[in-house]
């Protein structure tokens, strides 16, 4: 199958980065990306799914968001080429804001009803073709210089022809926080997994008892990156929660179902996520993306200096 379209859900108004999501879309944060300029989270994003082959992206985003996406990117673009004339970082940054404008589309999400339901905004958008599914608030980092994490991903389900999530083995302390699953190893395929049973934000010792995966090292569990590919099935079992009028449809029981009826493996994704929203998450992202960038010296000279300055103050209270 060919995978030519994403979907970023982007419609939450992240309450753990107060103040500042109360002024903007926190999607508009700015980072430094391994590409060395700057951007808004949004568009690093969107840049991942470029350039891991996809063609087309839907930002499901909140009420009267989309019409402000746009405009803020048109009032960068036209900054950018008006004050900074013939400097060649900023054409670069023209360009490739001219490139998301023309390649992306906004869908709101009228209201608040739950992850699932955003993603399911975006039915019209996939028009019953597979899909990579991104969220508005994790950016990622690859370990393999030549190949995005989407793209890692988007391999394993075009090879396969299903329905695929990225995972990371994650400990487990940190389980509380991700969607987490099992499932068996696929025989001479290193890292991939015929899921068998996902629940949402275990406990340790729900997980214990029933999200133990054999293969994997002692203490860790596999938890869902924050990236799928998946079959136009999800909307269907989707749409069954939807008739159901529930006021908050959730994504896992959907993919639960997916794992019951139809092929659906997960992959160890060689790379990592960083959460935005959680505390730090902004700074362990920028610090990733410096490290794994052309910033690379920049950023570790950087955090030297910050250490040394700390050991500094610490010596001078003593």
């Amino acid at each position: 199958m060919k995978i030519r379209k994403a979907v970023i859900t982007a419609a939450a108004r992240g309450e753990r980065l107060y103040p500042v999501a109360d002024t903007i879309q926190k999607a508009m944060l700015p980072v430094i990306d391994i590409d060395g300029l700057h951007k808004p989270v949004i568009q690093a994003i969107a840049e991942e799914a470029f350039l891991s082959g996809i063609e087309e992206i839907c930002v499901v985003c909140a009420p009267g968001d989309g019409e402000r996406y746009i405009n803020a990117f048109t009032s960068l673009r036209d900054n950018l080429v008006k004050s900074y004339k013939n400097v060649d970082w900023a054409r670069q940054e023209a360009e490739k804001i001219d490139n998301l404008i023309s390649r992306v589309q906004f869908t709101e999400q009228q209201e608040p009803l739950g992850y699932g339901h955003a993603v399911y905004c975006a039915k019209d958008f996939v028009n019953n073709e597979p899909f990579l599914l991104l969220l508005g608030d994790y950016l990622y980092v690859s370990n393999i210089t030549s190949k995005r994490c989407a793209a890692q991903l988007i391999e394993l389900a075009t090879q396969e022809n299903c329905s695929v999530s990225a995972v990371n083995p994650t400990l487990e302390y940190q389980i509380g926080r991700y969607g987490t699953l099992t499932g068996k190893h696929v025989p001479n395929m290193t890292g991939v997994y015929q899921i068998e049973k996902i629940i949402e934000k275990p406990s340790l010792s729900v997980a214990e008892l029933e999200l133990q995966t054999p293969g994997l090292r002692v203490g860790y569990y596999l938890c869902f990156f924050g990236m799928h590919v998946f079959t136009p099935t999800v909307f269907d079992i989707l749409q069954k929660q939807i008739a159901q009028g529930s006021s908050n449809i959730l994504l896992t029981p959907t993919l639960q179902e997916l794992a019951d009826t139809e092929k659906y493996l997960a992959l160890e994704v060689k790379g990592n996520r960083y959460d935005l929203s959680g505390r730090h998450g902004l700074l362990r992202a920028q610090i990733a993306l410096g490290l794994a960038g052309v910033a690379h010296d920049e950023t570790l000279t950087s955090m030297v200096e910050l250490l040394a300055e700390t050991n500094t103050r610490k010596a001078q209270l003593v």
